[in-house]
């Protein structure tokens, strides 16, 4: 774990700035569609599927960094009054559960994808397939970081902001 962890890290931070970036060009894009409307009284028919396709990204690469910054929704005061033991095996089966939700939505969204990969998105001319790619790379993602979890409560490890802190054993 010490080996890939670096790496990692390296590949979730560059994850949060493509979703920045996402973020950023979204904006500017509605921006555009809207100054487009109500200014020049041409809204860009390009804009609204192109912002739709980079809100997916940021939303699928956050979540996958959600994940392995564990920041994501959960019911911890009833995990906080179990005794460690208990807290230990709840950890894993949520981290085995999300493990597997990564995988199933990595894996059908490739069927979805290679589906409608005849298919043409209007507007923007790209197959139809394109739109699933957020979600393949993202739920392939959310695996990945949830078994650097799994395996990190396995040995005894906890993570708190990219620095290693051995439990007491």
């Amino acid at each position: 774990m010490l080996a890939i962890r670096p790496f990692l890290g390296g590949l979730s931070r560059l994850m949060l700035y493509i979703a920045g970036i996402g973020i950023i060009a979204m904006t500017l894009i509605v921006g555009w569609q809207v100054f487009g409307r109500y200014v020049l009284n041409d809204s860009p028919s390009w804009s609204e599927p192109l912002s739709l396709y980079l809100m997916s990204w940021f939303i699928m690469l956050g979540a996958a960094v959600g994940v392995r910054e564990s920041v994501h929704l959960g019911l911890d005061i009833v995990r906080y009054v179990m005794p460690p033991a208990v807290q230990k095996a709840m950890d894993l089966i949520s981290l085995g559960l999300i493990i597997l939700f990564g995988i199933g939505m990595a894996y059908y969204s490739t069927l979805l994808a290679m589906g409608t990969w005849s298919a043409t998105i209007p507007v923007l001319g790209w197959p139809g397939g394109t739109d699933f790619f957020p979600m393949i790379f993202g739920g392939a993602m959310i695996s990945i970081f949830a078994l650097e979890r799994f395996v990190d409560v396995i040995i005894g490890v906890e993570v708190a902001a990219d620095v290693l802190v051995q439990e007491a054993a």
